[in-house]
């Protein structure tokens, strides 16, 4: 951690397009720290805290802690986004003092260590994905799409193909797929899916033109399935002149086995709290690397890590690039928790990652179908997705049996999604959960189905045991309860059965 001098804070110019900083600190050095804060923003009066003795206050914290749900303390099957443990050695690691208090600002020969992990990081995404190069900055999964669609976009200006603005996506398609190309302003064109679930290439072969710019995959797709014509799908999108994006959502199904570049791929955005376990939820940070076979690799965000000499330098020379998409180089804290990850594991550690979670989903698969049916009864990757449509019969859907599940101390999966699915339930149970865990959500999901049929009201009013049970979920979105009197406000609103 850079720490003040007495007289002056400076930073040293390294590298292209960084400029020396030097501050002058003595006038804030020799003031105590409460004395810098300006009298404007400082409080009137000291805040009521109640009196309280320590038992208490440990308590406090440690039964609102017990009320959470979290992937440390409950079972999360929620499709297609792989929330899986996150093993307590990539905390560790990122917290070391070296890592966790570094600036941004510093030289680059004062950073040597986290430049070194960003180059070994990208070489190990490179022969997970089977890519030529990637840029670790994009800060999320949607964030990395917007990024791929950039390249796609500059891709095609620099071939002086700009009339291209149509975005193929298939039906199945993660939400935030048609949402990234629409943002740049392509037209987006919906895939219908065969009846099989997968991409219908006939459908595909009608839509290609000359005026396509990309196809937009994510394979294996949302419903858990591989798309066994992938090789067949990229020959006829290239032979357009089209490029080929690939969502990178359900690569845990895929590690060590099946590698994106080998399809015919020519951009693939990871997630890397998905796939290679960061912390994932609550809006962030996270991190959703972009990597590219080498035609596009002109185009991708600077800066970029080199090893020049045995020194790790940061290259900012690409003349093609679109430029930075973050603030300097990426969320560094999910970047090392992914790092160590994957090289506890190694290449077979992560091929036996993959293998365990299609293993997980198959088991899980074959003995739900018989309490709800699945949508496409074949085998499947890491997740399925069952129908609770006999379900609406009682006046339950598939968000009342989210809410169920609760009750029984398992996160609900994803519901209502994919689009295709009427009443979907959408499950992931990944590599990480035991035979147990499995055969308790069995067991769970067969006593709700059979309350469905001789009890549906409790379906329909669950859950039961938790402090917040069904709040409107689009008002706790917009204008949440976020301090102690909002809290209050809120007892006092429902008591009296006033809506705020």
């Amino acid at each position: 951690m850079l720490i003040p001098q007495e007289n002056q804070l400076s930073f040293e110019k390294s590298g292209p397009g960084r400029r020396g900083v030097k501050l002058p600190a003595s006038r804030f050095c020799k003031k105590k720290p409460l004395e810098r804060i300006p009298d404007l923003f400082k409080r009137a009066k000291n805040l009521e805290f109640p009196e309280m003795t320590e038992p208490e206050i440990v308590r406090h914290f440690v039964n609102l802690s017990r009320k959470n749900f979290s992937i440390d303390t409950h079972f999360y099957p929620l499709g297609s986004c792989s929330m899986k443990y996150n093993p307590k050695i990539n905390e560790w690691a990122a917290s070391l003092e070296n890592f966790a208090w570094v600036h941004p600002l510093q030289p680059e020969s004062s950073v040597q260590g986290i430049l070194q992990i960003f180059y070994e990081l990208e070489k190990d995404l490179l022969s997970i994905t089977g890519m030529d190069r990637f840029t670790l900055q994009p800060a999320a999964g949607a964030h990395g799409e917007l990024t791929g669609m950039m390249l796609v976009r500059a891709c095609h200006a620099a071939r002086g193909q700009g009339k291209r603005r149509k975005v193929l996506v298939p039906d199945s398609s993660h939400g935030t797929n048609p949402a990234s190309a629409a943002l740049l302003g392509y037209h987006v064109l919906e895939l219908k899916s065969n009846s099989r679930g997968r991409v219908d290439v006939r459908a595909l072969e009608e839509h290609l033109d000359e005026e396509t710019a990309c196809l937009m995959l994510t394979n294996p797709n949302t419903l858990g399935l591989f798309e066994e014509d992938i090789l067949e799908i990229t020959k006829r999108v290239h032979q357009k002149g089209a490029l080929l994006y690939y969502d990178g959502a359900n690569l845990n199904a895929l590690l060590g086995i099946a590698r994106p570049g080998d399809m015919g791929f020519d951009i693939v955005h990871l997630n890397l709290h998905k796939t290679f376990s960061t912390p994932h939820g609550g809006g962030g940070p996270g991190s959703g690397p972009v990597g590219v076979k080498k035609h596009l690799s002109p185009f991708l965000p600077f800066p970029l890590v080199e090893k020049q000499a045995e020194k790790y330098r940061l290259v900012e020379n690409q003349k093609e690039s679109i430029g930075r998409v973050k603030s300097f180089y990426g969320n560094t804290g999910m970047l090392i928790r992914a790092f160590v990850y994957i090289r506890t594991l190694g290449l077979s550690g992560l091929r036996q990652v993959s293998e365990n979670a299609i293993l997980n989903a198959n088991y899980l698969k074959e003995k739900l179908k018989k309490f709800f049916p699945v949508a496409v009864d074949e085998p499947c990757m890491h997740e399925f997705v069952l129908a609770a449509r006999e379900a609406k019969k009682a006046d339950i859907h598939a968000a009342d049996i989210g809410k169920r599940l609760l009750d029984y101390g398992i996160h609900a999966p994803t519901v209502h999604f994919p689009l295709v699915v009427e009443e979907a339930l959408m499950i992931e149970p990944t590599e990480s959960e035991s035979k147990e865990t499995l055969d308790h959500f069995v067991e769970a999901l067969a006593e709700i189905a059979q309350e469905i049929r001789q009890d549906p009201e409790k379906v329909r009013q669950a859950p039961h045991t938790l402090p917040v049970r069904r709040p409107d979920e689009v008002l706790a979105a917009r204008k949440p309860v976020l301090s102690y009197r909002d809290q209050v406000r809120e007892r006092i609103l429902l008591a009296e059965g006033i809506s705020s």
